[in-house]
C-alpha cells in the first residue's frame, strides 16, 4: 500500500510516472500521469527515451490519505489509430461521463490526440477509434469554463513537433522561428458538447510582455516551450507552461481563455531532470500544484515521479515562485 504523500515527495515509488494533470472529481483528487517506462535506451532531443504505452489513474481521499494506483486505464495496443508514446494526458468531466485526452504517433509517425471515454473517473477508459480530426502536436488540458463550454489547449515544441505546423500543414523539416521574431503560442479550440471533437479550427495563443509586445523565441526564461495548463482564480484565466531549455515553469494571465494572456513570472525554479510539466488544482478551499521531477530515477530524464506541493497566491493574484526542493526534502 503507498503511503500518504509528502509535499515534494514522490506520490508513487512503485512505477515512473510523470506529466500529471489533477482534478478533483465528487470530492476525491484524481491524477491523471504519464507512465514512464524502465529501459536504458538513449535519449534525444526528438524524445525517442519517452516511450510510454498506457495511463495509470492515482487517486487520493485528501492529503492524509494513501495514494491509490487504480491500474492501467487505457493501452496503445487498444487505440487503433496510435502506433506508440502515449505521451501527457488531461481528463476531463462532461454530460455525466469522464474524458481522458492524450497525444500518441500515428502510423505515420506524426502526434496526434485523441479521447477517450469511461463511467468512472478511475478508468478504464475506451479510446474513439479515430483520432481528434485536426488535432496535432501533444499536451492536451481541457478547461471546462463556468458556461459549460471546453477549451482543449495544446502543443508542444521538438518532438512535440508544433513547429512543424506553423503553415497550418505538417511541415517535417519546418524549424522553430528565429530568436528576434516572436514566439510560438500553444494552440486553443473550442470542443464539441459532447467532447469529442472539436468545434473551432485550433488557434494560436498569444503570450505578450507588460508593454503587450510579442515574447520572443530567443526568450527562453518566458517563451513557451509545452505543458500549457489553464485555471481560473478570481476571474482571470492562468496560463501556465514549461520553457523547455531553461527549465521553469512559468505564467501569464488574460481576462478572455483565448488570450492574449501576458507575461507574469515564475511559478517553480528548476528541477531535477530535463522535462517539467504540471497542473494546478484547487481543493478543499487550497490551491495545489502538482508537477514531476526525475529524482526517484536519480536524474534519469525518462524514469520520472510525481509530486505535489501548495501553491500561494499574493494580495494582487500573483503566484508565488516555489522552490522544489526547501531544505533537504529532495532526498527520496
Amino acid at each position: 500500500m503507498n503511503q500518504a504523500p509528502k509535499p515534494h515527495q514522490p506520490l508513487v515509488k512503485h512505477i515512473y510516472t510523470a506529466d500529471p494533470s489533477a482534478h478533483v472529481f465528487d470530492g476525491r483528487i484524481y491524477i491523471y500521469p504519464s507512465h514512464d517506462l524502465d529501459h536504458d535506451g538513449e535519449s534525444n532531443d526528438n524524445g525517442d527515451q519517452y516511450r510510454m504505452e498506457d495511463y495509470h489513474v492515482l487517486s487520493l481521499e485528501n492529503f492524509d490519505s494513501p495514494v491509490v494506483d487504480h491500474g492501467e486505464a487505457l493501452h496503445v495496443r487498444d487505440v487503433p489509430w496510435a502506433s506508440k508514446q502515449m505521451w501527457a494526458p488531461d481528463a476531463a468531466y462532461k454530460n455525466g461521463m469522464y474524458y481522458l485526452f492524450f497525444p500518441a504517433r500515428d502510423h505515420e509517425g506524426i502526434f496526434r490526440i485523441g479521447v477517450a471515454t469511461g463511467s468512472s473517473p478511475a478508468g478504464p477508459f475506451r479510446a474513439q477509434p479515430n483520432y481528434i480530426e485536426g488535432s496535432f502536436s501533444i499536451d492536451p488540458a481541457v478547461l471546462v469554463d463556468d458556461d459549460g463550454r471546453s477549451y482543449m489547449y495544446f502543443g508542444g515544441l521538438w518532438g512535440g513537433q508544433l513547429e512543424k505546423w506553423q503553415t497550418g500543414e505538417f511541415r517535417p523539416e519546418a524549424a522553430e522561428p528565429a530568436p528576434g521574431a516572436p514566439a510560438l503560442g500553444p494552440r486553443v479550440a473550442l470542443l464539441s458538447d459532447d467532447m469529442l471533437s472539436l468545434q473551432t479550427a485550433p488557434q494560436e495563443i498569444e503570450i505578450v510582455d507588460e508593454a503587450g509586445d510579442p515574447i520572443l523565441a530567443g526568450d527562453e526564461d518566458r517563451r513557451y516551450f509545452e505543458g500549457p495548463w489553464v485555471h481560473k482564480h478570481e476571474g482571470l484565466y492562468y496560463l501556465s507552461y514549461s520553457t523547455g531549455t531553461t527549465h521553469k515553469l512559468v505564467y501569464a494571465v488574460s481576462r478572455d481563455p483565448l488570450g492574449p494572456y501576458t507575461f507574469k513570472g515564475t511559478i517553480l525554479t528548476p528541477v531535477v531532470g530535463w522535462t517539467t510539466h504540471h497542473s494546478i488544482v484547487r481543493f478543499q478551499h487550497k490551491w495545489y500544484l502538482f508537477y514531476h521531477d526525475s529524482s526517484l530515477s536519480g536524474g534519469v530524464n525518462h524514469k520520472r515521479c510525481v509530486k505535489y506541493t501548495e501553491l500561494h497566491y499574493d494580495e494582487e493574484g500573483a503566484i508565488r515562485t516555489i522552490d522544489p526542493y526547501p531544505g533537504d526534502e529532495n532526498s527520496v
